[in-house]
């Protein structure tokens, strides 16, 4: 059976480890954190769930011990701070990038081997440091964003259609933001029917609109940032990568020409398997699709840059 590792033991990074072990997709679960206890509460409290939820999964929480992630197969990044009230998005960045950076490094010398999903944020900013800083094959770098943001926009087609939100198909691409999503509305179906004939065109507006602003919205619900729906959406990736499914799944992938662009890292539909991602699909965007892609590219490419002034890659 397969081994996975969660590196922080925050809302996001237990919930991954949570459904990971309830849907018995390794044999192994490793749940680490900086802080002292964290993650072994966590772990012994999910693992005190076994019996009622009828999993076999091992859930071990450590504290900065890497060595206990040896021979994992697919690792998770949660870890790093959110951005506070007068930090700039280059501070944040520079956090981050150095928390991430020793993250990679650390599992790497334990698990050469691993793919590594990346949920920290700045997401694609992160997704594409942990590629440059590792120097891993493309396919086995993967950032989780466009999963988390399809599912919302599946959400709220459901809820406008009233009907089930396994009936309908939705993909954003781009960045991983607020402003930066594209969710491709055009491509949007509820059991093979194209959701434009379903909606008005306002309605379908707010949902997109709704979609774009979906973690701003937790945010304010909730005081901090959402996890429910973004652990749950790191576990799907993970199980992609496990069980092999060659699904074709939104993420945050390096680009070397698709979609017009190169040295990024950015969403797009990809084909996941247990080496990583293997190929990306090419939807074949029309003009104005392709313009609100670029835009986005230049928000992400834009966030890129601090990396490069701060000399990370």
């Amino acid at each position: 059976m397969s081994k996975i590792t969660i590196v922080g033991a925050g809302n996001v990074g237990a919930t991954v480890a949570n459904v990971t072990a309830q849907k018995e997709l390794a044999s192994e679960v490793v749940l680490l954190d900086i802080k002292e206890g964290i993650s072994e509460g966590k772990a012994l409290d999910m693992m005190q769930t076994a019996a009622l939820l009828e999993f076999d999964t091992r859930i071990k929480g450590v504290t900065n011990d890497y060595a206990a992630t040896a021979g994992s197969d697919v690792v998770v990044i949660t870890s790093g701070i959110p951005r506070k009230p007068g930090m700039t998005r280059e501070e944040l960045i520079g956090v981050n990038a150095g928390i991430v950076k020793t993250v990679t490094d650390s599992i790497l010398a334990h698990s050469p081997q691993a793919v590594i999903i990346v949920i920290s944020n700045p997401m694609d900013t992160m997704t594409y440091l942990t590629l440059k800083a590792s120097g891993l094959p493309k396919n086995r770098v993967i950032g989780m964003g466009g999963m988390l943001d399809s599912s919302r926009f599946k959400c709220y087609l459901s809820q406008a259609l009233g009907t089930s939100a396994t009936d309908v198909e939705g993909t954003v691409i781009g960045g991983h933001g607020d402003t930066t999503m594209l969710p491709l509305k055009r491509f949007a179906t509820c059991k093979g029917l194209p959701v434009s004939e379903l909606l008005s065109a306002e309605t379908l507006d707010k949902v997109v609109a709704d979609t774009m602003t979906g973690g701003a919205t937790l945010t304010k619900l909730l005081g901090t940032s959402a996890w429910y729906a973004p652990g749950a959406a790191g576990a799907a990736l993970v199980e992609a990568i496990i069980r092999d499914q060659k699904k074709i799944l939104p993420c945050c992938v390096a680009l070397e020409g698709e979609y017009g662009q190169k040295d990024i890292c950015i969403g797009v539909p990809v084909v996941v398997g247990k080496s990583g991602w293997e190929k990306i699909i090419d939807y074949r965007l029309n003009s104005e699709e392709q313009a609100l892609f670029n835009k986005s590219a230049d928000a992400v490419r834009n966030m890129n840059q601090a990396l490069k002034d701060m000399k990370a890659v």
